[in-house]
């Protein structure tokens, strides 16, 4: 019975934890961190902020590791991407639309902040630095001279085509027009057709 009650207690609090942090995030990706006060946290997830604290020590404490949830993951995608079955255009269209799912937005606008930002905690740069954006494109690499060598993707240089590819990805997902939900997914197609022939 106590085993049992103790397992609820565990599971509340990781419920909580969790709501913590996705309110966080839409503050974040609103704010930024300069911007963004723990009562504007706990306003957003519909708590007091007496009980934000009792989860979280700081803003500070919840955007690292909100950064380092958001790098993990876009790691994690890529090594999916690189695992997945596919000719080298399949695997990139996979990775674009992964890319460009709504939920990624605040995302990404959170990294954006990381890197621009005054207040970024120490402990959250150093993970920014530990990944590294050219590690992304790198990881692509192989893929993309495969696509070259079967005629999928454009002549050039690899690493100069998909960093651009990405600078306007990225860009999209950074813009703050109202859209409807899942619009960019439609343009995938589109945006294929700057790396490929």
């Amino acid at each position: 019975m106590k085993r049992e009650k103790g397992r609820q207690i565990e599971h509340v609090h990781d419920e909580r934890r969790e709501q913590i942090k996705r309110a966080a995030l839409t503050v974040f990706a609103r704010q930024g961190i300069d911007g963004t006060k723990m009562s504007m946290i706990a306003e957003e997830a519909g708590i007091s902020q007496g009980l934000s604290y009792r989860y979280f020590s700081s803003k500070e404490e919840i955007f690292t590791e909100l950064v380092r949830e958001a790098m993990e993951e876009s790691q994690k995608a890529i090594e999916e991407v690189q695992n997945l079955p596919g000719t080298p255009a399949e695997l990139m269209r996979t990775f674009t639309k992964k890319m460009l799912d709504a939920s990624h937005k605040p995302y990404f606008l959170l990294l954006q902040h990381a890197q621009k930002s005054e207040g970024v905690p120490e402990s959250a740069k150093r993970i920014m630095e530990q990944y590294n954006p050219k590690d992304t494109i790198d990881r692509l690499i192989p893929i993309f001279i495969k696509g070259q060598q079967i005629g999928e993707f454009s002549e050039g240089d690899p690493y100069r085509l998909l960093f651009l590819y990405f600078t306007v990805i990225i860009g999209l997902m950074l813009q703050d027009v109202p859209m409807d939900e899942g619009y960019w997914l439609q343009e995938v197609d589109q945006l294929m057709k700057i790396i490929t022939v």
